[in-house]
């Protein structure tokens, strides 16, 4: 039991590591890729699509190798859950082009509390005091060190919050299709991805153009660029496993809390890497949402604790329990049938 334990935490702790150095590697390389003063590849919805398409043929090459199995998931469900998925993608980049920086922060600091309340209207799911709090520190910690000026106009609120609510929405969505097809985390990726890289290169091109004016095609590809495409491409596939890893194996809400360590490691990185400034302001606020991380920890392990010490009551038998409180019972008719025969 205790080895069953220790398992299970490394597990998580590479889940989690996996999460963190796939997305933060990504966005380093992504940064090169798009930067001006990099290779000046703005086609950010595209590039999400070739993500798909490669982590779509890694799936497809696991279940015909038989290293992971297919299970049945219906297709109206992997419809639904692509198109919140792609609006939620296309939401940010959108968010993003028509708000300030600022905003576009807070836009995403905001989703902690809507994945709590749409958890709490959809699973009916509570939290405790504790949690709460460390939610609270989290949000103030990251936007210290990440909201600077705030300008919003009514498209960008718009396109804001349907980022937010689909976002919210696709990673609650992770978690209860998990459960309800008992199907594991690269299963799962595996179907959806082919359905959003189709998507995604079908319409890319063509909200691209909408963000930035320039066809994809008209792009001149050189092989330093194909090289970081290839990277992006790669790194993705171990960010949208560890991510659907992270979401089974705990919550939505876990994900975005602890998920912003990549953004202090981003700001960290930023800082060695590419000069980027590093305020005594940001560093104040990377410290706290370090400490709202570690205080989630805590009052989620306690909430674990509280639940394994509430007795479960049995509601139901098991297969097993009816078969022997059948076989007792016939027993226990032969042998007053053998007792009546007896006294006759």
């Amino acid at each position: 039991m205790v080895d069953e334990k220790k398992s299970s935490s490394v597990s998580d702790v590479g889940a989690w590591a996996m999460n963190v150095v796939s997305s933060v590697g990504i966005i380093m390389a992504n940064k090169q890729l798009m930067s001006p003063n990099g290779y000046d590849f703005r086609f950010a919805t595209t590039l999400t699509g070739f993500h798909f398409a490669v982590t779509a043929l890694v799936g497809f090459i696991s279940n015909a190798t038989g290293y992971s199995a297919s299970k049945h998931v219906p297709l109206w469900e992997l419809l639904w859950f692509s198109i919140v998925a792609n609006m939620s993608i296309t939401g940010m980049n959108l968010s993003l082009m028509l708000n300030s920086v600022g905003f576009y922060q807070i836009s995403k600091l905001s989703m902690i509390p809507v994945v709590c309340i749409m958890e709490w209207i959809l699973h009916g799911k509570q939290y405790s005091r504790e949690v709460k709090i460390a939610v609270v520190v989290v949000v103030i910690g990251v936007g210290v060190c990440t909201v600077t000026d705030v300008k919003v106009n009514a498209k960008g609120f718009l396109c804001a919050c349907v980022a937010v609510l689909s976002t919210s929405l696709q990673q609650i969505s992770i978690g209860s299709l998990q459960k309800k097809y008992s199907i594991g985390s690269f299963e799962l990726l595996s179907k959806t991805a082919p359905i959003q890289a189709l998507s995604l290169l079908l319409f890319g091109p063509f909200i691209d153009y909408y963000l930035n004016g320039q066809f994809i095609s008209n792009y001149k590809l050189s092989s330093a660029a194909t090289v970081f495409i290839l990277l992006s491409c790669s790194l993705a596939v171990f960010c949208n496993v560890s991510q659907y890893l992270c979401i089974g194996r705990f919550s939505a809400v876990s994900f975005q809390v602890l998920g912003h360590m990549k953004t202090v490691c981003v700001l960290t990185l930023g800082w060695l890497l590419f000069d980027s400034e590093l305020t005594l302001k940001n560093i104040l606020g990377m410290a706290t949402a370090v400490l709202g991380m570690v205080i989630y920890s805590w009052a989620v392990e306690i909430e674990k604790k509280a639940k394994a010490n509430i007795p479960h009551t049995k509601n139901s038998l098991t297969e097993e329990e009816i078969r022997l409180l059948k076989d007792r019972v016939e027993n226990t008719l032969s042998k007053d049938v053998e007792l009546g025969e007896s006294k006759a």
